[in-house]
């Protein structure tokens, strides 16, 4: 699953198969319509997904008002908040509105 510079719509129905069945580092912006900050992360989010999508990273972006059992899941209380997941599983997270500089960083790390 490539995302050719495309992010990904995760939500409660999908998050198995696009984020915990993904062999590499998915990155999964937890966001909502009405949230000032998330609006300044969005931007980022898209062109991690541009610049390091060609080297396997997946990125998704989550309305926690529409996808409550995630974000239950993974005690997103604080929004934008950007999870990390490495093969499936949960590695880090980034909460707040975190310059370009903060998400690529952890790319890196974790790519």
């Amino acid at each position: 699953m490539s995302t050719d510079g495309k992010v990904l719509e995760i939500t409660d129905q999908n998050f198995a198969d696009m984020v915990e069945g993904a062999d590499g580092l998915t990155i999964v912006d937890f966001w909502a319509e009405w949230c000032g900050p998330c609006q300044m992360v969005a931007p980022i989010v898209e062109q991690l997904a541009e610049d390091y999508g060609d080297d396997g990273l997946k990125v998704g972006k989550l309305d926690v008002d529409q996808n409550p059992d995630v974000t239950v899941r993974f005690a997103v209380r604080s929004i934008p908040s950007v999870l990390f997941f490495k093969d499936g599983k949960h590695v880090d997270t980034v909460v707040g509105a975190a310059p370009r500089p903060a998400l690529e960083a952890k790319v890196k790390e974790h790519m």
